[in-house]
């Protein structure tokens, strides 16, 4: 069948011919504590054969649409299997989370506007299915996110290179206004615990341009026993 000339209606191809099928990035992250190391499957690609704990995938391509994600265990006994909608030329992690009874998936897109002037972009998300609603706050007593529950991920925030600590921690005070970006903290409130209890703590040295992502998972069968992930894109 001849395609129309341009103009005429219709879709002209480089080179005569028809378009590769439309597909999605996506990467498959195991946040499923207490279970073994997970094989991963979506509609007729293997992402993984064996995914441990704490542990990602690199981006695959899928075709867009629905497509059935399969989770087992490496002697294929399965643990969960699902049908989700991929969109054209998206950019997701697919975590592998702890759920009632079993496992959940939870589909987090990655697309980031990139900040300029030399800035990066930061975000955490709580996949720690034992956490309750946690504050992201720094040891000058900055709040950057609020009430950070289990399968939320808060939205990028600008932050400026350098050195930052952050604390987890349930606190009860009204977060940075949300266009707000991070800056540098001064060095002297590095290694300064606030007063109060906090469930874990991180360092992070932020180099401009970079997109960073962290991650909370269950680190231990008690309450807020968490630890860190970082992704850096």
């Amino acid at each position: 069948i001849p395609l129309p000339d341009p103009g005429e209606g219709g879709p002209v191809y480089p080179g005569g011919g028809w378009p590769s099928p439309s597909t999605s990035r996506v990467r498959v992250l195991n946040a499923a504590y207490n279970y073994p190391a997970l094989r991963v499957t979506i509609g007729n690609t293997r992402f993984s054969n064996r995914l441990n704990y704490a542990s990602v995938t690199n981006y695959g391509r899928v075709p867009t649409g629905y497509q059935t994600v399969t989770i087992t265990a490496p002697n294929g006994r399965v643990y969960l299997r699902r049908s989700m909608p991929f969109q054209t030329n998206g950019l997701t992690t697919l975590a592998v989370v702890n759920a009632p009874g079993g496992l959940g998936l939870l589909q987090i897109p990655d697309s980031c506007c990139s900040p300029g002037n030399g800035m990066a972009s930061f975000r955490v998300g709580n996949l720690a299915y034992n956490s309750g609603p946690l504050d992201v706050l720094m040891s000058d007593g900055r709040v950057v996110y609020s009430d950070l529950r289990f399968k939320e991920v808060a939205a990028f925030r600008r932050i400026a290179p350098g050195t930052y600590q952050f604390f987890y921690a349930d606190v009860n005070q009204a977060p940075m206004p949300p266009a707000m970006g991070i800056d540098t903290m001064d060095p002297s409130w590095l290694g300064v615990y606030p007063p109060f209890q906090t469930f874990g703590s991180l360092y992070l040295d932020v180099s401009g341009g970079e997109v960073y992502t962290v991650y909370l998972l269950q680190n231990g069968p008690g309450r807020n026993n968490i630890q860190n992930m970082i992704l850096v894109d």
